[in-house]
């Protein structure tokens, strides 16, 4: 592929949209759906509908970041394709709408709480793309929302699950919130505190994972090499970056934290539906993998 599609594509994120659609895997798995309607024709397209409503909120998402972000990046990341002027700005706003507005429309489709939830990710993303993300707090916070509620969209695959479970969107929540801080001058370094942080919240996460699977019954002995797994390939990349506080370390830490939901959604699915459904689940990182060589990492 090149040319036009090619830059279009860049700006869409391939390896981040991998990990969002393992968000909604996640969220299926641990609605219980998963293990009960795998031969289900709604299921399949309800499951179909859902990947592809988190392909348009995420993709959309973050085209409209590097939209807002095109004066900044004309100075800052001029390698950009928008400073580049390979794709123009009406053509990134009309990609960026036209993304959402699937993400919105086929979460409707599924049901009317999937609708509402996707709606909702939608105006977060967009607020964090805007505003929030200028904000030291409020911006990894909000963030974090989007994530979580991603989380929550694949369980409303069946309602219940996202009334009766909806406090596990708080594990996606911290996480992000430790990405995004890491991200803090990833173009400059000199971001310590930050990281330091970042590591505290994912020594939280955790311990908040455990908690929540002694609720609801996971599989500790299934879901622990995953958990650990996880939490290993991020504990490194954050030391490395904060004793080489530079923005290549810097931001290699936020490409491995990005690509490592991977893992922790991998970690929820052996916890509730089993091994088999959680290696389907990890066998999507080498693609996301793949694709960030080719792909950049936000």
């Amino acid at each position: 592929m090149s040319g036009k599609p090619f830059y279009l594509l860049t700006l869409l994120r391939p390896a981040n949209i991998i990990t969002a659609i393992t968000d909604i895997l996640a969220g299926i798995a641990i609605s219980g759906v998963l293990v009960f309607n795998t031969n289900s024709s709604h299921f399949i397209l309800d499951l179909l509908l859902l990947l592809f409503s988190t392909i348009g909120l995420y993709g959309g998402g973050i085209v409209f970041n590097d939209i807002f972000d095109l004066e900044s990046d004309t100075i800052n990341r001029p390698e950009r394709i928008l400073p580049r002027g390979l794709v123009s700005k009406n053509e990134a706003i009309l990609l960026g709408c036209l993304m959402l507005l699937m993400g919105v429309g086929l979460a409707f489709i599924v049901s009317v709480l999937s609708g509402v939830l996707a709606f909702i990710i939608s105006l977060l993303a967009l607020s964090y793309d805007k505003i929030s993300k200028h904000y030291p707090i409020v911006g990894p916070l909000n963030m974090g929302l989007c994530r979580g509620g991603n989380l929550l969209l694949g369980m409303s695959i069946s309602n219940d699950a996202v009334f009766n479970y909806w406090y596990i969107g708080i594990i996606p929540i911290l996480f992000i919130a430790a990405i995004t801080l890491t991200a803090k001058k990833e173009a400059s370094g000199n971001n310590k505190a930050a990281i330091l942080v970042a590591l505290l919240l994912d020594a939280i996460v955790v311990i908040l994972f455990v908690y929540v699977g002694h609720l609801l019954g996971f599989r500790f002995w299934i879901l622990l090499p995953f958990l650990l797994f996880w939490y290993g390939i991020n504990f490194f990349a954050k030391y490395k970056a904060f004793i080489y506080n530079q923005p290549a370390t810097i931001q290699k830490a936020v490409k491995t934290g990005v690509l490592s939901l991977i893992p922790l959604n991998a970690s929820y699915v052996a916890g509730s539906a089993g091994l088999f459904y959680a290696l389907f689940v990890l066998s999507l990182l080498p693609l996301s993998i793949l694709l960030s060589k080719k792909f950049a990492v936000t």
